[in-house]
């Protein structure tokens, strides 16, 4: 009998881990996943980097790195490193996939969060470093990232639309890919340059978990999801989607970020059973992915027309919650989070650096 794991590969949804260190590289946990619970990917973030450095796995690498490298440059060396190894790991995914699946991703640093020209000088610096066509570059679609995520399309950078988190702002993101495509289809260059649109979860119910009654706690992020699935599959169904998938574009993937509950009550699996869609993705801490494989159970498919998400956000709007305010307001907290967590990460290769001194 296949595993909960495998049964959700094979829906048509891609399980990401949303993880890496040095450690799992090193020991093979990594790629136990890969051959047991049907991991078809990777991503990672600064605060996923920041845990990994504090655990003190780096200070070798870090203490030798040559002086006249700045600190910034030291974390994307070594990041840049694991990444490559773990693309590697990925590759036959890859290519068994014609480039659907098997992707990595590395971001560019949070403090270019509203920086566009800056954004995508670094996209481009760092795809080209990385030397890897499985890696994306993961660009926040923040208003000022989504001009970022045209011309980095459009230069043929793979892009990681970073903090999405409604419907709205995933549209936004959908057309800034589809645009730098157009571009590129103006230019007589191939269309065929990936993207993932990575829509956040959890946060939702964090954010309203002592504002609405019990009857509405941890619905929210799903009804989000499942909203923004509908605006997903319209896009998909689109004249101009059509237009752009005839000449060879490829699908922009939605994918479901920050999908560990945070609510100990809660089901542990919640956001995983409650998402499973065809043609997405679902990036998962390495717990979660662990308990699914244990004792996860679909629960069927998200519905193309959204169900009655609509209904249930409604209920949220009684409630006195303004989505579209908080939605807004979650965007901006998560890119200040990956901020801290970078001024974080660099601060502690600056002291190691220092103590070597």
């Amino acid at each position: 009998m296949s595993t909960p794991t495998q049964q959700l590969h094979d829906l048509g949804q891609s399980i990401w881990l949303d993880n890496i260190t040095r450690t799992m590289l090193d020991d093979g946990t990594i790629a136990r996943f890969i051959d047991e619970l049907s991991v078809t990917g990777l991503t990672s973030n600064p605060s996923i980097f920041a845990k990994a450095i504090a655990t003190g796995a780096y200070d070798d690498v870090v203490r030798s790195a040559p002086g006249e490298r700045t600190d910034e440059e030291v974390f994307f060396s070594l990041a840049i490193e694991d990444l490559q190894r773990a693309a590697d790991l990925f590759a036959p995914v890859h290519e068994r996939t014609d480039g659907v699946d098997g992707w990595v991703s590395l971001e560019v640093s949070p403090e270019l969060a509203y920086d566009t020209d800056s954004t995508v000088a670094a996209a481009i610096d760092l795809h080209r470093r990385a030397d890897r066509s499985n890696l994306f570059i993961k660009i926040p679609g923040t208003p000022e990232g989504l001009p970022a995520i045209t011309e980095a399309i459009a230069a043929g950078v793979p892009v990681n639309v970073t903090l999405l988190f409604d419907a709205a702002q995933y549209l936004a993101a959908a057309d800034a890919f589809m645009t730098g495509i157009e571009r590129r289809v103006e230019q007589g260059l191939d269309p065929a340059v990936g993207s993932v649109a990575s829509v956040f979860m959890s946060r939702w119910d964090v954010a309203v978990a002592d504002r609405v009654g019990d009857d509405l706690r941890n619905t929210l992020g799903l009804a989000v999801g499942a909203d923004t699935y509908r605006a997903y599959r319209e896009v998909q169904d689109s004249e101009r989607w059509q237009r752009l998938s005839g000449q060879g574009a490829r699908l922009q993937r939605l994918l479901w970020a920050s999908t560990g509950t945070k609510d100990p009550s809660a089901p542990d699996t919640l956001y995983v059973s409650g998402l499973a869609a065809p043609l997405t993705v679902n990036t998962l801490p390495d717990a979660t992915i662990v308990a699914f494989a244990d004792h996860g159970q679909l629960d069927g498919v998200l519905p193309a027309d959204g169900g009655d998400s609509a209904a249930r956000l409604a209920a949220f709007g009684d409630a006195g919650v303004d989505l579209t305010a908080l939605a807004a307001q979650l965007q901006s907290e998560g890119a200040a989070s990956f901020v801290a967590a970078w001024r974080e990460l660099i601060q502690r290769i600056r002291t190691q650096r220092e103590a070597v001194g």
